[in-house]
């Protein structure tokens, strides 16, 4: 599952990585600054590529929310959506099936660049957060789908069945995010792609030695601590998890 992301670069980074443009100058003093933790159930704004509009970079809600939804409905549809996830995974397995999804998937696919994601490793029934980013420090290319509500883009991340690395990390639940590897990131906004085509891309797996992964504080599962903070992703080391990564 992914419920914590960061985003610690540039509007200019992003869009030099992937090519792309601000939907709006006037964002930029609320994009341009870093969110060192990005807790998915307060819903923050974050910037996502969609593929309607695959040359912009816009703000998205995270946590997908049903079509027919009314804008100003969105805080009450997330309010009942806790109990189910809040609308801010998808599961891989499931984009052709469920009612939300399938709108979706052919015609409304999205990236969503991050610095990195957090996960829950659980050891003796305590739980102990993993940051995860690329060795090389450039964005991660989250895959996902969005609806559009009036004016806003609602979006979630996929998951799919976990790596090796991620196996050892979100021992539990043995899932991860969909992180599509740069020579794919076209392929995914390619609007003329068919449902196989995007099913080979979903089993075309990112390399785990592309990845660093380490703990960090407990903090992070804190509500009453603000973890965005550039201290949350200070390693954090853990005797009993010394075998783990």
């Amino acid at each position: 599952m992914c419920f914590h992301t960061s985003y610690n670069k540039s509007i200019k980074s992003v869009k030099q990585q992937f090519k792309v443009k601000l939907s709006d100058p006037s964002l930029i003093p609320l994009f341009d600054q870093p969110q060192y933790h990005l807790n998915g159930f307060a819903h923050p704004n974050m910037l996502v590529i969609p593929q309607e509009r695959r040359e912009l970079l816009v703000p998205g809600v995270w946590g997908i929310a049903p079509s027919h939804t009314a804008p100003d409905g969105l805080k009450a549809y997330y309010k009942e959506a806790v109990r189910f996830g809040g609308g801010l995974n998808a599961q891989s397995e499931k984009l052709f099936s469920h009612f939300i999804y399938k709108q979706s998937v052919l015609k409304r696919r999205c990236i969503i660049p991050v610095s990195g994601f957090f996960e829950p490793h659980e050891h003796l029934k305590k739980k102990y957060p993993f940051y995860i980013h690329r060795k090389d420090d450039s964005l991660l290319p989250l895959a996902g789908l969005y609806t559009v509500i009036g004016t806003y883009i609602t979006f979630t991340i996929l998951t799919q069945a976990a790596s090796p690395l991620f196996e050892r990390i979100h021992k539990l639940k043995k899932r991860q995010p969909v992180i599509l590897s740069n020579n794919i990131v076209e392929n995914w906004l390619d609007p003329k792609i068919n449902a196989l085509d995007i099913q080979k891309l979903l089993q075309m797996p990112f390399p785990d030695d592309e990845l660093d992964a380490y703990t960090v504080s407990k903090d992070l599962f804190n509500t009453k601590i603000d973890s965005n903070d550039a201290s949350i992703l200070e390693p954090v080391k853990y005797d009993e998890l010394s075998s783990i990564v």
